[in-house]
């Protein structure tokens, strides 16, 4: 098998993408999986969060289906959205289109550099559920907010939120004495427990001053990320919520990655939100696959070092904003 493909990243989230628009490659369901365990492993892969199969729609202009680097599928993910959004845009030479996602049809266009020569793209996220059953998280009540999760913490107070990806997102004062206490209660609630039976993108969120907040994410099936794209959207919405920012207001959003801009509109009790950051191309390459799909070549590699560079200058300028 031998395949083209764009690396990609939206705030060092990264992802390979696989055109299967203009390109007939006739992947089947196990080998997905099975390339997405090749492909993105760190150490003996090319490296990636996970592949992003960008393929043909009946409803909307492309279709986007989203594998972690585990090989399970994802529902949604914000920032490998982005990078979508810009592929499918500059194939069909338009601003805006309409991606299709396990969950819904979702506008994205290109916005103003987000930073200077910085590509950047909008992209709607929705739908926004409270309701419990719909994580899936097994407690006694319909929603939770800002409340505690008495087997997971004494001390934290959470909020489950799915956008539609499925969030447990709690807002701390000092991230980094945090760090162990995510680290295990991730663990715990993305391997076998009663609460959470498909696991959990789990966040903790700083807020640093009205409009700007830092959010770490463990993502279920990838573990730490530099950024995950619907954490900092739910993160932005449960900030409204708990009074610390606005809707309607842009919120600037830090992370390991860089930085993205989170919106968040309120229509009477719903809600939906834009998450607004760079779609940047890393390398494109020729992959030729054994037919086990143990072992691959890449060939043809091509860098676009003006792209790469430009997006240190961005991720430069929020780490000298985060020292302030």
């Amino acid at each position: 098998m031998q395949i083209e493909i764009l690396k990609v990243h939206g705030s060092n989230n990264d992802f390979i993408l696989i055109d299967e628009i203009t390109q007939e490659y006739h992947i089947t369901e196990e080998q997905r999986k099975e390339l997405a365990l090749l492909l993105c492993h760190r150490e003996t892969g090319i490296g990636a969060d996970g592949i992003l199969f960008t393929m043909k729609s009946e409803r909307a202009d492309a279709r986007m289906r989203v594998f972690n680097s585990d090989g399970s599928e994802a529902s949604m993910c914000g920032n490998g959205l982005r990078t979508v959004a810009r592929y499918v845009c500059e194939q069909l030479e338009v601003e805006a289109a309409v991606i299709e996602t396990m969950k819904a049809n979702l506008s994205v266009k290109k916005q103003e550099d987000i930073f200077p020569k910085v590509h950047t793209y909008q992209v709607e996220i929705s739908p926004v559920s409270f309701q419990l059953a719909d994580l899936p998280l097994n407690l006694k009540k319909e929603n939770l907010i800002n409340e505690k999760i008495e087997p997971l913490s004494n001390e934290l107070l959470f909020t489950a939120v799915a956008v539609p990806n499925p969030h447990l997102i709690t807002v701390v004062e000092d991230l980094e004495a945090q760090l162990p206490v995510q680290k295990k209660l991730s663990d715990y609630v993305n391997g076998p427990n009663d609460l959470f039976p498909d696991g959990v993108n789990v966040s903790f969120v700083k807020a640093i001053e009205k409009g700007h907040i830092y959010v770490r994410t463990y993502e279920r099936g990838v573990g730490f990320t530099n950024a995950c794209g619907t954490a900092m959207s739910a993160s932005s919405l449960v900030t409204c919520l708990l009074g610390l920012n606005e809707v309607e207001d842009k919120i600037h959003v830090y992370n390991d990655g860089g930085m993205v801009n989170c919106v968040v509109h309120q229509n009477e009790q719903s809600y939906q939100i834009d998450l607004i950051g760079n779609a940047t191309n890393v390398f494109k390459a020729t992959v030729t696959i054994d037919d086990q799909l143990k072992s691959f070549q890449m060939t043809n590699k091509h860098t676009f070092e003006d792209e790469n560079y430009n997006y240190t200058k961005l991720q430069q300028y929020a780490q000298e904003y985060l020292k302030k």
